[in-house]
């Protein structure tokens, strides 16, 4: 298997409760507590390993609640190399509600990163160690919007190629910067990046191959909730449909997805059966309550209901 790195700017400890009804003011009582490592690049490394592969995570980790953190990691035994910073790690919440069936989530911006911090994080990427460097989450304050564009020349330098997910700024300013082997938008990321709409299908695919044709990035992947995700890549377009199961939760979906993606690609396999253990994995991910990601037997079980090239529905 290829070498993999993630790089997590923003780190949570993700924490999940249930309850039997929302109020407010009230306290209300909980139940199913669950704690977990989380951010972007945190989750891909989390899956990764699930899959049965090893990611070398990158992260920053400060304050009470980073020791925390470094305490889950090492709970799932993942390959770790902590960037210390001043500020306190940050806690998103996701509350469940029982009698509706509603997910609510409270998700903080995260600790102030000073600039001396940063840098730090592209000093210890700069060297010839990985074939995938995974960029994932959203940019802490602090953060030039430009960051992960110094992290694509820095990771190009060393001939890794970037898989990138993130939103915004951050992310306009990196395919504007161009280079980027992979990008996993949302269709709501999509959107923002193109100033668009996309409405329809073909619009979709359209605005996808555009960001391709360009030379900016040679795959985009596009995560659209219930309808699927569409692929667009040097050698075409394809979309494939949701596998319709009973969601627990939406928390990780996109990570898992994109996890599974950089996993196949690792291990050398072609970007559509990469496409489709995405679709298997983001689709596993909501089978899981709370802050849980995909479990890999789910995965095993949901890739048999993925459309293979060649069916009907695989487009």
């Amino acid at each position: 298997m290829k070498r993999i790195i993630t790089l997590t700017m923003n780190p949570a400890i993700d924490v999940a409760y249930e309850t039997d009804r929302v109020f407010h003011t009230r306290k209300m009582r909980t139940q199913q507590e669950h704690y977990d490592p989380g951010g972007g690049g945190i989750n891909v490394a989390r899956v990764i390993a699930r899959l049965g592969g090893t990611a070398r995570a990158y992260y920053l980790s400060g304050g009470a609640t980073g020791c925390a953190l470094d305490g889950l990691l090492d709970k799932h035994a993942l390959v770790r190399f902590r960037i210390p910073i001043e500020g306190d790690t940050r806690i998103s919440t996701s509350l469940h509600e029982k009698e509706t069936g509603k997910e609510y989530r409270v998700v903080p911006r995260g600790p102030e990163v000073k600039a001396e911090e940063w840098q730090a994080a592209l000093h210890h990427l700069d060297g010839p160690q990985a074939d995938y460097l995974v960029a994932s989450g959203s940019l802490p304050p602090g953060l030039p919007e430009d960051f992960y564009c110094r992290v694509c020349e820095l990771g190009q330098r060393h001939g890794m190629r970037i898989v990138l997910d993130s939103s915004g700024d951050a992310l306009r300013a990196a395919v504007r910067g161009g280079g980027l082997y992979l990008i996993k938008p949302s269709i709501g990321e999509l959107r923002q990046l193109t100033g668009k709409a996309l409405t329809e299908e073909s619009e979709i695919a359209a605005a996808a191959r555009e960001i391709v044709d360009s030379g900016k990035a040679e795959h985009v992947a596009v995560t659209m909730g219930h309808d699927g995700a569409l692929l667009a890549s040097r050698s075409g377009t394809w979309r494939l449909p949701a596998i319709p199961v009973e969601a627990k939760s939406a928390v990780g979906a996109g990570d898992s997805f994109l996890a599974a993606m950089v996993f196949a690609l690792g291990c050398e396999q072609d970007p559509v059966e990469a496409f489709r253990l995405g679709i298997a994995a983001g689709t596993a991910a909501v089978l899981t309550p709370g802050t849980d990601l995909c479990q890999r037997a789910d995965i095993e079980r949901l890739l048999k209901l993925v459309p293979k090239p060649g069916d009907p529905q695989f487009m």
